[in-house]
This record gives C-alpha cells, structure tokens and sequence, in this order.
C-alpha cells in the first residue's frame, strides 16, 4: 500500500502477492479487514519502548509487533458477529507478553464464540496453535491444526496428499 513501515519485518518475496490479493479482494466485493492501528516497539525485546500509530504511520526506528486496540475493536465485531471464523496467524509477537494483546484477545474471542453461540472456530498453523493453547483456550476452539498451510488448502477444497492415501486404503 506503500506506507512506510519503520522497522517492521517485511517479506519482500510476499509484497506482489499480497497486492494481488487485495485487488482481488476489491474486485469481488469481498470485505478485507487490515490492521488499522498497531503497537509500535522501539526494539525487538519485551522490555523495549511502546506507542500506538494507525498503521500508515509507522516511521523511523519504530517497528509494529501487535494489533493495536482500534484494530481489536474491529476484529472483535467481526468475530462476535461470525458464525465461521478461521484463524491462521498470531496478531504479533505473542511470544512477548508485551506485544501478545491481540493474539490472546483473537483466541479468547473465537472461544467466546465457540462456547457461547457454537461458532465453527478453525485455528491452523504451529505459531497459532502455541499462542491458543498459550493463552490455556485449546480445547474451547473447533477446530485446532499444526498444518496451517494444509488447513488453508482443506478449507479451499483441494484434495491434501495425506488424506487422498488414506482414502485409497
């Protein structure tokens, strides 16, 4: 989107397919929800200097490690309004106390969900499944999967290797 990011870390490889992605998005109509906010760091450390910016004004030495609350807010009528939510991705760096808000607040949400109105709650993906079963709600969530790529392709409908050799059995 060509905001600067400071800091952050950036998977250059990955900028040309986001892009596309997003335009896809648009171009169906389908509803993309980005950070708008986030919790800036001064360095990559749980002890480091805090602040919140919207997203396009990262600057400097700062760096985005978290979700800020503005984003949270969002997220949560999103959720609390979702009958099916898929959560493949930690907000931030959970890993920090400091920076694991939004990824816990995410997790608590989806159970939230699960628990009380019986959402299809889907966690894929070894970061997201520690940061669930971190936040101690791995057994009050759907679904839960290491294989956050293959849970992504299940989703889509593709045939997974694993399943189609059990299958021929």
């Amino acid at each position: 989107m060509g905001y600067g990011i400071g800091k952050s870390l950036v998977e250059d490889d990955m900028v040309e397919l986001a892009s596309t992605l997003m335009k896809k998005a648009k171009d169906k109509n389908v509803k993309l929800i980005l950070p708008s906010d986030v919790v800036l760091a001064d360095k990559f450390d749980n002890s480091a200097n805090t602040a919140i910016a919207k997203a396009n004004e990262i600057s400097g030495d700062w760096m985005g490690l978290d979700v800020g609350p503005e984003t949270l807010e969002t997220f949560r009528k999103e959720i609390e309004s979702s009958n099916t939510i898929v959560f493949n991705g930690p907000m931030g760096v959970f890993e920090m106390p400091n920076f694991s808000k939004g990824t816990v607040t995410i997790a608590q949400l989806m159970a939230k969900a699960t628990q009380e109105r019986g959402a299809i709650t889907i966690v894929g993906g070894g970061d997201s499944v520690a940061a669930v079963n971190q936040a101690g709600l791995g057994d009050k969530v759907s679904h839960i999967s290491t294989g956050g790529g293959a849970s992504l392709e299940l989703l889509e409908g593709k045939e997974l290797p694993g399943v189609a050799a059990l299958t021929e059995v």
